[in-house]
């Protein structure tokens, strides 16, 4: 692939990104190009409020006993919650509210339940919706504003243009917009930021879709409107400068038991709504997050250059696969479900053993809280360097990342896998220590194993579940690897597993152009957010690790072009609390 040169006056959107995306690698003798240094005088404020707007307190509900955990992987129709101040105050609660706040000495940061990197929250989130009962009696736009767990109104629509956006959605669906401040992470980590800004959406994606699943519903993203339409209806076309929010995606919510898939949820912005929102003023003004800043204009020319403006979508004749990752079926995009393993509870540790039985169906429920997982779900900052799980509770975990299995959750985004897994494991009960490979889409294995080491052993791991494409590589100590890989960070070697995501990059980009670039992210976004609920639901944790150093894990599995990028780094294991640290409640400060 062309890279962008002094030379090279025009370059491609295509040129653009692959020149960003080398630029921006942490390699052994060099970082990516950032301050270098915390400048603390510009930290910028971590929550968006929209002043002087119309704002509407949530409730703060309590966390029951049900839904259980399990259940929300589960393709069977549940209870659907209606639409009112309970639920739409449960589905921001238990998906970017704030879980809690840490202090230490003077000091004191608040905690999310979306995951972000740095804890710095670039994420902001949109609800556009009909009236709601208990809450609002017209159809609006409003921004969520963490900080207070309350709507802040943008902008009225009415009812007429509300039919008219939903009429090709199912009853009493709910849209969810995510949108980006790169200047909160580019103020810590510099050029690198726009990847981690795109991590931080598909956290995001996956928070809504665990938390409507609660409430029994489907979460779909749709790329029917275009970025400029988009900015347009939530008012961020009024913004500009560094600390303008960019859109990212936009979510369909509805209730579970209708038969719908991506390709079927169309929504059309008007030329005559846009032009009244374009013309009108929106309420509340956005508060100012730093008093001064620094320019990183790479972002700004990657960001343009992965707009979607409509002139290119996704290929749905690559994308749009069975099960199997071949075979293209024409309309449909719903994965299908392969014959699984019974899953029973095993000892008081909260471990998983997995049994194979005649039905051979993934029939267990652990009865565990999804709401109580979703809440207190923290990152680790240090593993013990000790702790082992088992083998069976290491196989649930990548059930549930894989999209055949896991495909409840991980079928919000409409296109096949794109990311399989090479996975450094340290302690796992009865497995050998050593590097291994899930390739969550068998249409994967191929390239795979043309891109990896031709030594590698690629043998199926004795144990596993059949319908798990999970592999050893390499039989060795891996800790060394994954602590210098990780910017010789201990946490790496000192888990259980420590994963790198790996993109089928060229792939991806030549056949639905730079718009797929983020949305890579996104998926190892989702990936990671599944494991942190994982760990949580066996009294572990887990931390996702932006810093690594991207041709050294790409040397190590052999990778010498961009056939396979890795994206994003993980691990998983026993933490190690640090007793100066006080936890204070949520929302103590509203009280």
């Amino acid at each position: 692939m062309t890279k962008i040169s002094k030379k090279q006056s025009n370059p491609t959107d295509l040129d653009i990104v692959y020149e960003y995306h080398d630029r921006t690698k942490h390699q052994l003798n060099r970082y990516a190009r950032s301050l270098g240094y915390m400048d603390w005088k510009s930290q910028p404020d971590p929550f968006r409020r929209y002043e002087q707007s119309l704002t509407l307190p949530l409730d703060h509900p309590q966390i029951t006993d049900t839904p259980t955990y399990d259940s929300l992987f589960e393709t069977l129709q549940k209870p659907v919650a209606s639409i009112n101040r309970d639920s739409i105050s449960r589905l921001f609660y238990e998906s970017l509210a704030i879980s809690a706040w840490k202090q230490a000495g003077e000091n004191r940061w608040s905690l999310r339940v979306n995951p972000s990197s740095g804890d710095l929250h670039p994420t902001e989130a949109y609800l556009v919706a009909g009236p709601i009962k208990y809450l609002s009696e017209v159809t609006a736009v409003y921004h969520y504003s963490a900080f207070g767990h309350a709507l802040e109104r943008r902008v009225i629509l009415t009812n007429e243009e509300w039919d008219a956006i939903s009429q090709n959605l199912p009853p009493d669906s709910l849209l969810i917009s995510l949108s980006s401040i790169y200047w909160r992470e580019s103020w810590k980590y510099g050029e690198r930021a726009f990847r981690y800004c795109h991590h931080d959406v598909g956290h995001a994606i996956g928070t809504v879709t665990f938390a409507a699943a609660t409430l029994g519903w489907k979460t779909k993203l749709i790329h029917s409107v275009t970025d400029d339409d988009l900015a347009t209806l939530l008012g961020l076309h009024q913004q500009d400068g560094i600390e303008a929010e960019h859109p990212d995606c936009l979510l369909v919510i509805f209730p579970a038991g209708e038969n719908i898939t991506p390709t079927d949820l169309i929504i059309n912005l008007s030329t005559a709504l846009l032009e009244r929102l374009k013309a009108n003023d929106f309420e509340g003004r956005p508060n100012t997050l730093s008093k001064h800043h620094h320019e990183w204009p790479i972002i700004d020319t990657v960001a343009e250059a992965c707009r979607f403006d409509g002139q290119c979508t996704l290929n749905h004749k690559h994308d749009y696969m069975d099960a199997g990752g071949t075979t293209p079926r024409t309309g449909e995009v719903e994965l299908r479900r392969e014959r699984q393993p019974r899953v029973t509870p095993g000892a008081v540790t909260g471990d998983s053993r997995v049994e194979h039985n005649s039905k051979n169906e993934f029939a267990d429920d652990r009865q565990i809280s999804a709401r109580k997982i979703i809440r207190e779900r923290r990152s680790a900052l240090a593993m013990d360097g000790r702790t082992t799980i088992s083998k069976e509770t290491f196989y649930r975990m990548m059930v549930h990342v894989s999209p055949h299995l896991g495909k409840n959750i991980i079928e919000v985004l409409p296109w096949r896998a794109r990311v399989s897994l090479a996975i450094f494991i340290h302690r796992v009960d009865d497995l050998p220590t050593g590097l291994y490979i899930l390739v969550r889409d068998p249409g994967h294995e191929s390239s795979l194993k043309k891109a990896l080491r031709s030594e590698f052993r690629w043998d199926k791991v004795e144990g596993c579940p059949e319908f798990l494409h999970l592999y050893l590589l390499q039989e060795a100590d891996a800790r060394d690897a994954a602590r210098i890989i990780n910017c010789h960070q201990d946490i790496a070697a000192d888990g259980s597993f420590s994963l790198g995501m790996l993109a089928e990059f060229d792939a991806s980009l030549e056949q639905n152009n730079t718009l797929f670039y983020p949305r890579l992210f996104w998926e190892t976004g989702l990936i990671g957010q599944i494991l942190y609920l994982e760990a949580e639901a066996v009294g572990i944790r887990s931390t996702g690790i932006g810093c690594f150093f991207d041709d050294a894990m790409h040397e190590v599995l052999g990778i010498s072009d961009h056939s396979w990028q890795s994206l994003y780094h993980f691990t998983v294991g026993k933490p190690v609390d640090d007793p100066r640290l006080q936890i204070l409640p949520s929302y103590w400060h509203l009280k």
